[in-house]
């Protein structure tokens, strides 16, 4: 059966011309992204194989992407991509995990092969999967290229989505909720966080109406009493408590586009303190989502949030919201704009949050967490899950 891909060539064509105008204001001949997700945004690459070098080249003169990985890998840029066959290149087996010499060393010869030795390359030099010893092959390979930070100019092009993209989002909306739902309706004392988790993964991948999951950017989170009180820990094989917190950051993907979400629950009647965090937690997030309207920045919704908390006794030195989207792992931010104080990013409609209005305080903590996309009226909740500490 053929691989049914997200998108049709005419979204790739229109990415790939929207990143050339990016490119040429930033004075960039020759733009080379190893993030699977701009990979996979200029290409529809899909393949689990950024644990090796690999790299999209778009140069200004050229039509099509170049896809460069290794060669096992080749055949998924054939299957997912609509790339022509001549700009899908593999490197030589033997360079995999080499003591001395690198991938990037054919790659080089590739742009030297292709007269772009001199040109001015901008390389994704914050992308979790360039490394130091990459970077150093590149530069001497290419002695006469000027090599730049390009400034993540590919994550800045994926913050305004599409109409089919918001429809991946959506329905990546629905899906998290689900996830949440019935991880929410396992929680039970003596139940083994593992437990609560390994059915996360299930749903995760089974999704809605016929429609899968794919992995998402970061696992499922799970923190319980004192736990609470830091955000990213994992399950353990503790069994939930008689009467206590429980926080979960789950979230769904759909096509690789995913939505995070965050709740509260408290096993048993919870103290009075904890109920009021979480009622505060609620009312900011409520109102900084009405305020979350096209020509608005991040820093006035952030100042909004800030502002609610401050009311009520509460400090939060972290962002608040960061764009989301296309994702791989480790992690399902954009790292492009983010709901914080000094962001002046103007909100515009089709842009993705997740609005994360933890609050952590020594001995415990409280996040109700909503991922949203930008609309003519504010911010348009992705998922449908009660927005309240949830007793258990």
């Amino acid at each position: 059966m053929a691989f049914t891909k997200a998108f049709d060539i005419a979204e790739f064509q229109r990415r790939v011309a929207d990143v050339k105008s990016r490119m040429e204001a930033a004075g960039i001949d020759l733009l080379m992204c190893q993030d699977p997700a701009n990979m996979g945004y200029l290409t529809g690459f899909d393949g689990w194989s950024f644990y090796t070098p690999q790299a999209v080249l778009v140069h200004l003169n050229e039509e099509w992407p170049v896809w460069f990985g290794r060669e096992q890998d080749a055949k998924s840029a054939h299957i997912t991509t609509d790339l022509p066959a001549h700009n899908i290149i593999a490197f030589s087996e033997p360079l995999v995990h080499h003591q001395t010499r690198h991938p990037f060393d054919e790659l080089g010869e590739l742009i030297k092969a292709r007269k772009w030795g001199s040109a001015r390359i901008g390389v994704d030099f914050d992308a979790h999967y360039y490394t130091a010893r990459a970077h150093h092959h590149m530069t001497t390979g290419l002695p006469d290229a000027t090599i730049v930070d390009n400034q993540e100019l590919v994550n800045w092009a994926r913050l305004i989505k599409s109409p089919v993209e918001i429809a991946y989002m959506r329905e990546g909306g629905q899906m998290a909720t689900q996830v949440m739902e019935n991880a929410l309706a396992k929680l039970a004392p003596g139940v083994r966080q593992y437990e609560v988790m390994a059915d996360v993964y299930r749903d995760q991948i089974v999704g809605i109406d016929g429609k899968f999951g794919d992995y998402t950017g970061l696992c499922p989170l799970i923190q319980v009493g004192e736990g609470t009180s830091t955000p990213h820990l994992t399950w353990t094989e503790e069994p939930l408590p008689d009467s206590g917190l429980v926080v979960m950051e789950l979230a769904a993907a759909r096509r690789h586009y995913n939505v995070p979400l965050t709740r509260t629950a408290h096993i048993g009647a919870p103290p009075d303190e904890m109920a009021k965090l979480a009622e505060v937690i609620v009312e900011g997030g409520d109102r900084a989502l009405e305020l979350a309207k096209p020509g608005v920045t991040c820093h006035e919704v952030n100042q909004l949030w800030q502002s609610i908390l401050k009311k009520h006794g509460y400090v939060k030195n972290s962002r608040v919201g960061y764009s989301i989207g296309l994702s791989y792992p480790p992690d399902w931010g954009e790292r492009t704009a983010s709901i914080r104080d000094g962001d002046m990013t103007v909100l515009q409609e089709g842009m993705c949050f997740h609005f994360q209005s933890g609050v952590w305080l020594e001995e415990y903590g409280a996040a109700i967490s909503e991922p949203f996309v930008v609309g003519a009226n504010g911010g348009e909740r992705l998922c449908n899950v009660r927005r309240e500490l949830i007793l258990v």
